[in-house]
């Protein structure tokens, strides 16, 4: 079962599992046609809310879930962090509850953010870096994992956590990568921030295949692992790279305006995910021409 499987993220993850042989059931809320479904892998749609009635009424009871219901973004955070609680922390709830009750035996895999690190000591950060999260997003990230790590603990459950940083691919529409393109085939090319500011990104693909990993390592000791590419990269770099995919000679300026709860800078320590035997395969400039390409079609530019 794979919760919020229309999203950007969960579609990629059904796809995945379906590959890998899964029979898979998504939840949420969305519409699909019947050849979407079978391109993303989806066995069955239930459109309703994650909710305890909502997975109940599925009458499935899954071998693994993967949750990746939730709030997708630190701005509208900011903006509601009462509905953003309401999005992540309240699903997870539900979803834990399901499992303790109704399938004690499955695993369960959350794709947490490395949004729950905030402000970092040292990089790169490791899981067993401080969390102090700048945001009412990582705040209610970290409050889903202390929950499934005590039910886990508490009751046996398996469970394991992804910590995803930058994560990006072919049909996200929104962050940075989406923005910046809209902007630059608009001749618009004033950026916020300094571009000094550093991410680490992970395609998409990669980080399905890690969600499989984690599945595999699920366990009442609740792994947390890190999800990204292990190298930081400005955003500067990122911007210029996008420029010249999208074949123009202009340079990008950066207002200085930093956005309220985004941290300067990420890295992830990815050793422990390596050790799993996971390694990204896209490198982020092969990923940015993948994106890039994508969006011209979209756009009708190519």
């Amino acid at each position: 079962m794979v919760t919020g499987a229309y999203g950007s993220i969960g579609r990629h993850v059904a796809s995945a599992l379906a590959r890998h042989g899964w029979s898979v059931h998504g939840i949420g809320h969305g519409e699909w046609s019947r050849d979407q479904m079978s391109q993303w892998g989806l066995s069955a749609w239930h459109q309703q809310d994650v909710s305890l009635d909502g997975l109940r009424a599925m009458e499935v009871r899954p071998a693994l879930i993967v949750h990746c219901a939730g709030s997708g973004s630190v701005g509208a955070s900011v903006a509601e962090p009462y509905t953003d609680f309401l999005r992540t922390v309240v699903p997870t709830v539900a979803v834990l509850e399901f499992l303790r009750v109704d399938c004690p035996s499955a695993a369960l895999v959350y794709p947490s953010s490395a949004a729950v690190y905030g402000i970092a000591d040292k990089f790169p950060m490791s899981e067993g870096s401080s969390l102090r999260p700048t945001s009412p997003y990582g705040v209610h990230k970290r409050s889903a994992e202390e929950l499934i790590r005590e039910y886990a603990r508490l009751f046996g459950l398996n469970a394991s956590i992804v910590r995803l940083f930058s994560i990006y691919g072919e049909g996200f529409r929104k962050q940075l990568l989406w923005d910046a393109c809209r902007r630059i085939i608009a001749n618009e090319y004033e950026f916020f921030g300094t571009g000094n500011e550093t991410r680490d990104w992970l395609h998409v693909s990669d980080a399905a295949d890690l969600m499989i990993h984690a599945a595999d390592h699920a366990s009442p000791r609740c792994p947390v692992v890190n999800g990204g590419g292990g190298v930081a990269i400005t955003v500067r770099d990122v911007v210029a790279e996008l420029f010249a995919l999208l074949s123009r000679r202009n340079a990008a300026e950066f207002c200085g305006t930093v956005r309220p709860g985004d941290p300067s800078d990420y890295q992830a320590d990815i050793r422990q995910a390596l050790a799993w035997g996971w390694q990204p395969r896209i490198s982020w400039k092969e990923g940015l021409a993948l994106y890039v390409s994508w969006f011209q079609r979209e756009h009708g530019l190519s």
